[in-house]
C-alpha cells in the first residue's frame, strides 16, 4: 500500500488516492458509484426529493485531504453555502444528487472527480483525492 506521507508529487498523490479509495471500498458501509465516487450515509434525509444538477442547494460542509487536513469548512465560517449544483466539482454534482434534504453524507472523491491534475490552492495538490462531509439543508 502506498503511504499518504509519501504523496508529495502529482504521481504520489494519485497513487496515494488510489490506494486509499481501494481500501475504503472494502468497508461494508461504503457505496461506490460507476464513476468511482464513494459515499457513506451519515444521517439519512427527511426530504422527499433529491436535487438535480441544475438546482441550487444550501449546504454545510467540511472538506479534508485523505490525510485529514481540513482545507475548507462552512461550519468554521458559521454560515452554510448556497450555489448551483452544476457549478462545483463533479464529485459534488454527482453525490449531492443522491441526497434528500436533512441528509448528511461523507463523499470520498477520486482526483478526476475533484480538481484533477491542477489541484486547488495550497492544500489540494495535483491529483489529490478528497473527503467531504456534506449536509443538504435546502434545495432551491
Amino acid at each position: 500500500m502506498y503511504s499518504i506521507a509519501n504523496a508529495v508529487t502529482p504521481e504520489g498523490n494519485k497513487a496515494a488516492g488510489m490506494a486509499f479509495l481501494e481500501a475504503n471500498a472494502k468497508k461494508s458501509n461504503i457505496v461506490t458509484t460507476p464513476s468511482g465516487l464513494q459515499y457513506e450515509i451519515v444521517t439519512p434525509g427527511t426530504g422527499t426529493r433529491s436535487p438535480t444538477a441544475t438546482d441550487s442547494v444550501t449546504v454545510h460542509y467540511r472538506g479534508t485531504t485523505i490525510a485529514g487536513e481540513e482545507f475548507d469548512s462552512s461550519y468554521s465560517r458559521g454560515q452554510p453555502a448556497t450555489f448551483p449544483l452544476n457549478r462545483v466539482i463533479a464529485g459534488w454534482t454527482e453525490g449531492v444528487q443522491l441526497m434528500t434534504e436533512g441528509a448528511t453524507y461523507r463523499f470520498y472523491i477520486p482526483s478526476e472527480l475533484a480538481y484533477g491534475e491542477n489541484g486547488a490552492g495550497r492544500l489540494i495538490g495535483p491529483n489529490a483525492a478528497l473527503i467531504f462531509d456534506v449536509e443538504l439543508i435546502k434545495i432551491q
